[in-house]
């Protein structure tokens, strides 16, 4: 663990001393409601600058709390930033977690490794997910093995939203689980997930604290609204590349919003809302029909929009309102920030690559610098952003940016600041060094210029 990291802990567990005793997250640990979006571009909320559609769940639970305006994911691809949400540490660090994404049923997350889930069951959580897993097919991988007490959803990647299938075709199944039974259910998809975690708030009481994962699919394709059965039945494949408008997307993005809402209105109804962590974010930047604005780049590309994510949190008990931070906070760093929350640590053999940044969202420090490192095999991307600063490598072209001028990535100063350059260079490659070697045999996602015509070269 690197210095930053390990006085970034140091200052969540210490924030909790503050506190008073009657206050301490010790003493009365907070609920955690984690719901992650699937291929959500920043721009993607109104509160973040959507124009052609209304969010008007997620744009309350901003106003309610904190807007962080340089959220990232830990991967530009679902799958890797999940093995980077789940463990707290760089999903490099796992051969699963090099896949972009991963497949198959031979690699997944190994069950032995602490998670977020199992740190928090540990400390006498109930635990829950409901969505997507994408860490590993069953029977060797699961959420059941990785410290989940219940489980309802998809244990692949993308799914039909009516068929919930991972593919087309009569003869395939749903990929579709109740624990580590597969069943088969009616209904659109971001519904049903909503309704499972609906169902789990009802069960519970102040007496236990929980954590509820709700990893929805939307916004990722393929291009289906709620009334949009008959497409589903049209589908040639799953990609969905000959569909799909932004009124669509808008009306995913709303079904999402408003499943969103729903449960938070339960989790209100329950009187748990006070006391209980709510963190909204994405697991990588926007794809086709998504908006990255202020960014270029979409999934699959370690410019902004495909790093760049929306990212809330609202905690009533404990955060004031209406802010907006601009403090640096990536996948990883939920690890150790909800679980200095609820007044544990990771496990010593297993230390988090990420950061608490519980002082920040209390209000007891000030933003902190970061230094964060990707790669992505497609196109031999390398990217590292230490304070203001990016380095990126694109196919052995070289750039450098200053975000907080120039954050579209347009201005090329790696020609002006030629020590700068090299100095992020020679810290990348000795950060690289540390972690597994992407070999030939993983794989990577990479845009297709036959569905895209924007990325001919790509």
């Amino acid at each position: 663990m690197s210095s930053p990291s390990r006085r970034g802990l140091l200052r969540g567990l210490g924030a909790l001393a503050l506190l008073p005793a009657t206050a301490r997250a010790a003493d009365t640990p907070p609920n955690i409601l984690f719901i992650l979006a699937d291929d959500m571009g920043y721009a993607d909320l109104g509160v973040y600058g959507a124009r052609d559609y209304a969010t008007p769940n997620l744009d309350k639970l901003a106003a309610q709390g904190i807007r962080f305006t340089q959220g990232y994911a830990n991967s530009a691809v679902c799958s890797a930033t999940r093995f980077g949400l789940i463990t707290g540490r760089y999903q490099y660090r796992l051969r699963g977690g090099l896949e972009e994404p991963v497949g198959g049923d031979q690699l997944g997350l190994p069950p032995d490794h602490p998670t977020l889930p199992s740190l928090l069951k540990a400390r006498g959580y109930r635990t829950a997910l409901f969505g997507k897993w994408h860490l590993g097919a069953l029977p060797k991988y699961g959420p059941l093995k990785s410290g989940y007490d219940e489980f309802f959803g998809n244990t692949g990647g993308a799914v039909d939203y009516f068929t919930h299938k991972a593919g087309v075709g009569a003869n395939l199944s749903p990929d579709l689980f109740e624990g580590e039974v597969r069943v088969d259910k009616a209904g659109y998809y971001t519904d049903l997930i909503a309704e499972h975690g609906q169902a789990f708030l009802r069960r519970q009481t102040a007496a236990q604290p929980f954590l509820l994962s709700l990893h929805f699919t939307a916004p990722h394709w393929p291009w289906e609204g709620p009334g949009d059965e008959p497409v589903s039945r049209q589908l040639k494949t799953l990609n969905h590349s000959d569909g799909g408008s932004l009124k669509k997307y808008g009306e995913i993005v709303g079904a999402l919003d408003a499943a969103v809402g729903r449960v938070l209105a339960t989790l209100e109804a329950q009187g748990l809302a006070q006391n209980t962590i709510v963190v909204f974010t994405s697991d990588n930047g926007g794809e086709r029909f998504s908006n990255t604005w202020p960014f270029s780049g979409q999934k699959s590309e370690l410019l902004e929009g495909g790093i760049r994510v929306p990212t809330l949190l609202r905690w009533p008990a404990r955060v004031k309102a209406g802010q907006v931070s601009d403090q640096v906070v990536i996948s990883m760093d939920w690890l150790p920030t909800l679980l200095a929350a609820a007044g544990t640590a990771p496990r010593a053999d297993y230390p988090s690559d990420g950061v608490s940044v519980l002082p920040q969202v209390l209000g007891q420090a000030a933003t902190v610098e970061r230094k964060l490192f990707w790669r992505y095999k497609s196109n031999a991307q390398r990217a590292l952003r230490e304070g203001d600063w990016k380095y990126l490598q694109i196919n052995g072209n070289e750039f450098l940016f200053n975000l907080a001028q120039d954050q579209r990535e347009r201005a090329n100063l790696a020609e002006r600041e030629p020590e700068r350059l090299a100095k992020l260079r020679a810290d990348w490659v000795a950060w690289d060094a540390t972690m597994l070697p992407i070999t030939e045999d993983v794989k990577s996602y990479k845009i297709n210029p036959k569905v895209q015509a924007d990325r001919p070269g790509s």
